[in-house]
């Protein structure tokens, strides 16, 4: 009736993470909490590093998806490196122990001091999104008396076939660099004394479940390449960027080893290494968001589960409507009542804050767990504070031990970046504030 991802089971009626019971967690930390199996994560790399072991890319899982340090550490550790979007990320990779020669940096809109800080970093890659980025990396580099290794991220005008919010290789998207301008700036490439001209870069888009579409896009990549070379740009390296699919709902997306197959021998006859930037194959199916039901609420006809999670912890079926598995943490499969629809809503105050509509979950009644799964990427990275509420906890599993790995956000955290003594706000003190402000010109002057 249910999907259970992977180390997510039952076990006696009720669902356990590994080899710890979910309401054992519960007990001590609370909901909403999100809940990661170490075991999942770590398969999961392995898996797609032994299909590709016969070209040995470089596997760098993306930050954006999950951020948390204790998961970062952890594959690192494994031997990926890591995709960055933003200095923020970039920080997080250097403090997970990555070494620069293992980093890769995205991004449409990195700023100079972004630019900066990853030259200090020593970053292996920067995946160059315009012909102005590229002008003001190579002006940095200049100044700083290096060259970089640049991959020119090439749109090839792919529709992968996903949704449109995670479509990112069609001629309308922001992302990358059309052909004609990919010709222009390898024609041109001498001009840019900072720059190596090391890499074609792509990302056609994210839950991607068919090879064909990276099969077109390695195709037309391998004609940039080709023309690059011919231009005199020794391109050594492709980047496939991410998108492999997971299953969420009934979706049978490609194996690894399905995936190396295909995209393997394209890869050798262009002669370059290559590298991935997965992020929900590894970690999507690795974590589920455990919430508690507050209410059960019947209206014109609907029945309502209210829970205590909300789409500022989980914003993916609010923004993407994102199909997500719903399962009772505690019920015998045999008396579950098949007739009991409910729609999963949580607490904000928008009426987007939906997580499943109709699902067949039994008899619910208040303090009842849930799980949803498939929050592992693209979940705790989106929340935020929205109405007030507080980021929840995390948790790792591995085995039968677990450890908080993020701590529940308190009130004190909802305004602990907030001014809250704003001189002008109070008329009195504004008076006085311009009083002193005044004296202190005065004796500046003598």
């Amino acid at each position: 009736m249910f999907y259970y991802p992977h180390d997510f089971k039952m076990t006696r009626n009720t669902l356990h993470c590994e080899r710890v019971p979910i309401h054992q967690i519960v007990e001590e930390v609370g909901t909403p909490v999100y809940v990661y199996s170490y075991k999942t994560l770590v398969d999961h790399f392995r898996k797609l590093k032994s299909a590709f072991k016969k070209i040995k890319p470089l596997i760098c899982f993306s930050v954006k998806s999950n951020g948390n340090m204790a998961i970062l550490k952890l594959l690192v550790g494994e031997g990926a490196g890591l995709d960055i979007v933003s200095g923020g990320e970039l920080y997080k990779a250097v403090r997970a122990g990555c070494p620069g020669e293992r980093i890769v940096y995205a991004s449409v809109g990195k700023t100079p001091q972004e630019i900066k800080e990853a030259l200090k970093a020593k970053i292996f890659f920067f995946n160059v999104e315009s012909a102005a980025e590229l002008d003001l990396i190579n002006s940095i580099a200049v100044q700083k008396k290096v060259v970089v290794n640049v991959a020119l991220r090439f749109n090839p005008d792919v529709d992968a076939k996903t949704h449109k919010h995670i479509t990112t290789a069609v001629k309308s998207s922001k992302f990358g660099i059309d052909a004609k301008t990919v010709h222009e700036i390898f024609a041109n490439h001498a001009s840019y004394p900072g720059i190596r001209f090391s890499g074609i870069h792509m990302h056609i888009g994210s839950q991607i479940t068919q090879a064909a579409p990276f099969i077109e896009a390695v195709r037309k990549a391998g004609n940039m390449i080709e023309e690059g070379r011919k231009l005199g740009v020794a391109v050594d390296h492709l980047n496939l960027g991410g998108g492999l699919g997971i299953i969420y709902q009934n979706e049978e997306p490609q194996s690894p080893q399905g995936f190396a197959d295909a995209i393997s021998p394209l890869i050798e006859k262009l002669g370059v290494k290559l590298i991935l930037e997965p992020g929900r194959f590894i970690v999507g199916n690795a974590g589920a968001l455990i919430t508690k039901v507050i209410y059960v609420k019947e209206s014109h006809h609907k029945r309502f589960a209210v829970v205590d999670a909300g789409m500022n912890d989980l914003l993916r079926p609010a923004l993407y409507e994102a199909y997500h598995e719903v399962v009772p943490v505690n019920h015998n499969a045999k008396a579950l009542d098949d007739s009991l629809n409910y729609d999963v809503v949580g607490p904000v105050c928008e009426s987007a804050d939906v997580f499943a509509r109709d699902r067949k979950l039994g008899q619910l009644e208040s303090d009842h767990l849930l799980a949803i799964f498939g929050a592992g990427a693209y979940g705790s990275v989106m929340a935020s504070n929205y109405n007030g509420r507080l980021r929840p906890a995390e948790v790792l599993v591995k085995g039968n031990q677990w450890e908080v790995i993020r701590r529940r956000e308190s009130m004190k955290d909802l305004t602990r970046y907030d001014v809250e003594e704003v001189s002008f706000l109070d008329n009195g003190n504004h008076r006085k504030a311009k009083r002193k402000t005044a004296k202190k010109s005065v004796k500046s002057l003598h």
